[in-house]
């Protein structure tokens, strides 16, 4: 993917499903006939497939985060800061800004504070574009999370990459953020945003 435009250097992304290997044919044992053994062996029960909530034996955790697609209409047409994070892969994959909620905190003013941690810039809440949540293991826990994200209108601070998880940040425009953005849920929202966005201008 090549890096936008107006960017500055500055620490994941969603995790993808493991590649399996080709399946074995049903039954197939090299053409030999089973044996009594075989047979009885395979009349055996089957132990039952564990539930949503302890697949593999792992907890299952819920977790809330909050972020936001903060737009800056001050100098011309509509540009948005994004982050940079790079995979196991070295994969440089551009997102929203977004992070946990700290106590006390409403999913409103994290996505505020986050968005300013990670990217330099302040902002003021807009409107919500929704929710995307999503799965995946880590530390032997089996994470549901839930991101509640708003459309933000930039107030002021200066693009930086101060946060230590973040690789790089950049401004881009509104129109691109399709061509940019890694992940179809985000572009979706980036979508819903361009359309609020037309509806005030």
């Amino acid at each position: 993917m090549t890096p936008p435009p107006t960017s500055r250097r500055g620490g994941s992304a969603q995790p993808e499903p493991p590649e399996r290997g080709p399946a074995a044919a049903p039954g197939a044992e090299g053409g030999r006939r089973r044996t009594r053994r075989e047979a009885a062996r395979d009349r055996r029960p089957r132990a039952a497939k564990a539930q949503p909530g302890s697949r593999n034996g792992l907890r299952k955790v819920e977790e809330t985060s909050a972020g936001g697609l903060v737009v800056d209409r001050s100098t011309g047409p509509p540009r948005v800061a994004l982050i940079g994070r790079r995979d196991r892969r070295g994969r440089l994959l551009w997102s929203l800004p977004k992070g946990h909620l700290e106590s006390g905190e409403t999913t409103e003013d994290a996505a505020v504070r986050e968005v300013e941690e990670e990217t330099g810039i302040r902002g003021r809440v807009m409107a919500s574009l929704g929710t995307i949540d999503y799965w995946f293991v880590a530390e032997n826990r089996r994470i549901h999370k839930t991101v509640h994200h708003y459309l933000l209108e930039a107030s002021g601070g200066e693009l930086c990459d101060d946060d230590v998880e973040v690789d790089e940040v950049a401004w881009v425009p509104l129109d691109e953020l399709g061509s940019h953005l890694a992940y179809a849920g985000e572009r979706r929202l980036a979508e819903t945003a361009a359309g609020m966005l037309a509806d005030s201008a």
